[in-house]
């Protein structure tokens, strides 16, 4: 999809990923862009920078996905490709996480996502055109040792994207589903306290937000399902899908020496 003269929403858009996406389709010729997220004075400005529209915004309702969706509507006409960016990282550790952490990161990570797909697709589909993009992580095609709420959350993310593809694909909708590793964003941070999380997240190297956003633009124009910033990830996959014990076994050696070496 070209982006010229399109009309855009990027939610979590105050800072990381989203800022650097808003700013970059913006850069690319977008005809109005809505910068939104729980953070109004971040995504302000944000928004002030690119002469967008900045909305205050809470992934974790289907009200507030509506609400902004009428809003961005209601400033802009119908919206050509929304980017369902917001996310969680849903706290450390396995099942032992509380169900109110589950909650937060379910509704935020996934159905954030459904909530915008249930709400554009009628008019999508009335116009025979449009564009959803889910940010979910490589965690959703691999897996984050260091968080179950975090894995979990991003592989219903990614199913949904194969879904919405498959289903809508023929009437003109397209959808892609951005796969980073390790960026360089407060949740990295939060996931580099843990030594196995680090350990994952480190190997494929390090990348800048303005990197996700320059892949995001190719894959936008080609029109890909997975966009993957780091390009390993797919090396991984393919180990994965074809020699999955061999793939489980290299993890839980990831896993071991990077918490002996924590430890010492």
């Amino acid at each position: 999809m070209d982006l010229s003269g399109r009309h855009v929403v990027v939610t979590g858009g105050a800072g990381g990923i989203g800022s650097a996406l808003a700013r970059r389709l913006s850069q690319e010729g977008a005809r109005a862009v809505v910068v939104a997220d729980r953070e109004l004075a971040g995504a302000a400005g944000v928004a002030s920078d690119i002469d967008g529209l900045a909305v205050q915004f809470d992934a974790s309702s289907e009200r507030g996905v509506q609400e902004l969706i009428a809003r961005a509507t209601a400033a802009n006409g119908p919206i050509d490709i929304f980017i369902s960016n917001a996310g969680v990282p849903g706290g450390m550790g396995g099942p032992e996480t509380p169900d109110e952490t589950w909650l937060e990161a379910w509704n935020v990570n996934v159905m954030a996502h459904v909530w915008a797909s249930r709400a554009l697709l009628p008019q999508m589909l009335a116009r025979g055109e449009g564009y959803l993009i889910n940010t979910a992580s490589a965690a959703g095609l691999l897996t984050q040792v260091s968080s179950l709420v975090y894995s979990v959350t991003k592989h219903a993310a990614v199913s949904l994207a194969e879904w919405l593809a498959i289903e809508y694909g023929d009437a003109g909708i397209r959808v892609s589903c951005i796969c980073p590793q390790g960026v360089r964003t407060p949740m990295l941070e939060l996931a580099m306290d843990e030594p196995a999380g680090a350990a994952a997240l480190t190997a494929g190297g390090i990348i800048e937000p303005d990197d996700v956003a320059e892949a995001v633009v190719r894959g936008i124009a080609d029109e890909r399902l997975l966009i993957l910033p780091h390009e390993e990830v797919a090396r991984h996959m393919a180990l994965k899908g074809a020699e999955p014990d061999r793939w489980i076994a290299g993890m839980r050696r990831l896993v071991r020496n990077a918490r002996a070496g924590g430890a010492g």
